[in-house]
């Protein structure tokens, strides 16, 4: 009997169309198309491909670093962790020499001069340069271009402190410009009090105790109008200063402040002063009785000089023969600071003769003072110029006729020397009325702390200093 059923397929299962199936590609067909899979897919994977999961990395770096393209680059080739500490800012500080322009001390601290110059015209918003003292510090900071040691660096910018309560400086902003601020600190001012026995002088025994270099300074300039340190200070003599002790607002010391409060006890006599803002916003130092410390002229117009030579009759120790010494002599190391014992006009300042290098100030119509042997004379002091009492006018040396470094001082009235330790200065000014009663309701504030301070001292608690808080 003849089927009329077709023959079976073997091995091939029947497809789901109710069609007869067809046999799978063979092993070779499959392998070859794979390796064309795989060979499409390096060229066009990185074109369609999302990116690796390392790439988040440079969207996790801050606003900063975004806006720089090179820390963006770092990102990618500095081990994790790592990209902080290869571009960590590094400051470099350089201090103002005397004479020096800011954009010399940019330049000295190895700012670009194209920088210096663009930093110089930004920080005048704030501040002026010419007022840069001497001794100021500043802070230059710079970025490094690569992490690679001793690479370039970027300026990016300066800080320094004209005054212990400002800080101004510029920096580098976003679009490469250098900004300028200026910003007030927030301090904190505590009294201070310093006591003591003077053996060798009161400059060193008052630092030996902790008082602060610039307020014995102060000290010294203030009572040396009715102190002669060459000759009234004895051994167990006494001092005792109230000051200002200033603090940031970390409790950092930053600074002294100014004195208050003074005394010297010379040979058992107390002589006291006391500052005083007066009327006219201006400070001045009073005795108790509301009378000016400030007189015509300074008894000594040099600080911490030893009195060598004094006025009269002398043997010259160059010419070898006795003559007229119409001055007096302090010695006192080369480069010494001295100041003008008054306030008035230089009529001299040159080289005269065996005097060597000189300054010569008229005060008033009856007194003028000299000074010889100087190394060198202060910036601005010439002929005509005006001068203020305590002014620094020059520095000690040895020029002409001179043994060794020290200052000869003069004084003349109506143009004859006479004997500056034997003068008689008028007073200044004397407190009246309303001025007066300010005064000495001052200082009776200033008596009450010093009598809480000393109660301290006596019973050697640690003092809690007065403080209060200066606003911004």
């Amino acid at each position: 009997m003849v089927s009329n059923e077709p023959p079976p397929q073997d091995n091939l299962p029947p497809s789901h169309g109710g069609r007869t199936g067809r046999r799978r590609p063979g092993l070779a067909v499959i392998a070859v198309i794979g390796a064309l899979t795989w060979i499409v897919g390096l060229w066009v994977g990185p074109h369609l491909l999302p990116p690796p999961a390392a790439a988040p990395a440079v969207a996790a770096l801050d606003h900063d670093h975004a806006l720089d393209p090179m820390r963006t680059v770092l990102a990618l080739s500095v081990p994790d962790g790592a990209l902080e500490a290869h571009l960590k800012p590094v400051t470099r500080a350089v201090t103002v020499r005397r004479g020096d322009t800011l954009m010399a001390v940019l330049l000295r601290g190895e700012v670009p001069r194209e920088d210096a110059h663009a930093a110089v015209t930004a920080l005048r918003k704030v501040f002026d340069p010419r007022d840069l003292m001497p001794g100021t510090e500043l802070t230059l900071t710079f970025q490094p271009l690569t992490a690679a040691p001793d690479a370039p660096a970027s300026f990016r910018g300066l800080e320094f402190r004209p005054s212990i309560e400002r800080t101004v400086g510029i920096a580098r902003n976003w679009d490469n410009r250098f900004e300028s601020y200026s910003a007030k600190s927030r301090l904190v001012h505590e009294q201070t009090l310093g006591a003591g026995t003077i053996g060798s002088s009161l400059y060193v025994d008052a630092v030996a105790t902790g008082v602060p270099v610039p307020v014995v300074v102060e000290l010294i300039r203030a009572m040396s109008f009715d102190v002669d340190f060459q000759r009234d200070i004895q051994p167990q003599d006494r001092f005792e200063v109230l000051y200002d002790r200033i603090r940031d607002a970390d409790g950092a010391l930053v600074g002294a402040g100014d004195v208050i409060y003074a005394s010297l006890t010379l040979s058992g006599k107390p002589l006291a002063i006391y500052r005083f803002r007066m009327d006219d916003d201006t400070f001045d130092y009073f005795n108790a009785k509301g009378e000016s410390t400030r007189k015509a002229l300074m008894r000594t117009p040099i600080d911490g000089a030893r009195l060598s030579s004094r006025f009269g009759r002398r043997r010259h120790p160059i010419l070898g023969y006795t003559r007229m010494h119409r001055g007096i002599d302090f010695a006192a190391p080369t480069g010494t600071p001295i100041m003008a014992a008054g306030r008035g006009v230089v009529t001299e300042a040159r080289w005269n003769g065996s005097y060597g290098r000189y300054v010569r100030i008229r005060h008033n119509a009856t007194f003028s003072t000299a000074y010889a042997h100087l190394s060198r004379l202060a910036k601005g002091v010439r002929r005509g110029a005006r001068v203020s009492q305590g002014q620094i006018i020059g520095y000690v040396g040895t020029t002409g006729q001179s043994t060794g470094p020290h200052l000869h001082y003069e004084v003349l009235r109506n143009n004859r020397q006479v004997n500056p330790l034997a003068l008689k200065l008028p007073t200044g000014k004397k407190l009246g009325g309303a001025e007066l009663e300010t005064f000495l309701a001052a200082r009776a504030e200033i008596d009450a702390s010093l009598g809480r301070l000393r109660r301290q001292q006596a019973s050697a608690e640690t003092p809690s200093p007065e403080m209060r808080e200066i606003a911004d």
